[in-house]
């Protein structure tokens, strides 16, 4: 298992969007001995905010959130949670914006690791330090080896080994973090839709008959990607997408141990195992499973 975080002093503000993740950072930091402050990104972020001391911030106001994180003491930043690529004209736009804007304008030219690595560049220029969720709350973080009562066979480790070469393989050109596999066959690519919409694309495929394949023949692998920084964006996974894999008819999940952030492990093994499908952790070098 992860170790858990070190024990540490200081006010750490995390930039979040939405889901569960960035409250799973927050109190992980807590215990830690972080106080944490949660600049949240309106129409993003959920209202269980509130638990902790907290900012609303809109997309584009630069200015103002540079201007309260250090208000706020907040030289140590995350960022951390769900969010959809805004377009330009969503932004709104106060000065310093303004100012960015011709580096925005390259980096939505690129993919998603693209965009993220110039935000994180302009924040680090303003002299903060980035740290990855998991330097916060290492215990999120996929172990190594099999987390259910239930074990991948031999052609669900051929498609394992596919799924990570596949991910490997397209790395550079920044599409995504996960693909899924079925009898030596790549059958879904993550893209812009993200897990959850690829997975239902993949039950709708085989209930439309386009994979006559037997139930329980496939897997979903998650991996971050190659040269990919690994303080932003690392891929996720929690109990349901477990039972998203389970309705595409995957016989489990494989995902890159201690490059994955898992939320709730307790509350994903005992889904797995009442769903009957596996989940993996595998080492970057293919061992672990």
């Amino acid at each position: 298992m992860p170790s858990r975080a070190a024990s540490h002093s200081g006010i750490l503000g995390i930039i979040c969007g939405g889901g569960a993740f960035p409250f799973v950072v927050a109190d992980a930091a807590q215990k830690a001995g972080w106080s944490v402050v949660m600049f949240a990104i309106r129409g993003f972020a959920e209202p269980e905010v509130a638990r902790f001391s907290y900012e609303w911030i809109s997309i584009g106001a630069a200015g103002r959130l540079l201007a309260r994180l250090r208000a706020r003491n907040c030289r140590d930043l995350v960022f951390v949670g769900t969010m959809t690529r805004p377009r330009l004209r969503d932004f709104r736009l106060d000065w310093k914006t303004i100012s960015l804007l011709p580096r925005l304008a390259r980096a939505f030219r690129g993919g998603d690791n693209h965009l993220l690595s110039a935000m994180a560049g302009a924040f680090e220029q303003e002299g903060f330090r980035l740290l990855g969720a998991h330097e916060v709350a290492p215990e999120i973080l996929a172990p190594a080896g099999a987390l259910g009562a239930c074990r991948p066979r031999s052609q669900d480790e051929a498609d394992i080994a596919l799924g990570f070469e596949v991910i490997r393989t397209l790395g550079p050109l920044d599409v995504g973090q996960a693909v899924v596999v079925a009898a030596g066959h790549v059958i879904a690519l993550e893209a812009a839709e993200g897990t959850d919409l690829m997975l239902a694309r993949c039950r709708e495929l085989r209930e439309n008959g386009r994979i006559l394949l037997p139930p329980r023949t496939g897997v979903l692998v998650k991996a971050t990607k190659r040269n990919q920084d690994r303080r932003i964006d690392l891929p996720s996974f929690g109990a349901r997408t477990i039972g998203l894999a389970a309705a595409a008819g995957l016989a489990g999940i494989a995902v890159e141990a201690g490059g994955t952030i898992v939320p709730d492990l307790q509350a994903v093994i005992e889904a797995a195992d009442a769903a009957g499908v596996f989940v993996v952790g595998v080492n970057a070098d293919g061992s672990g499973r």
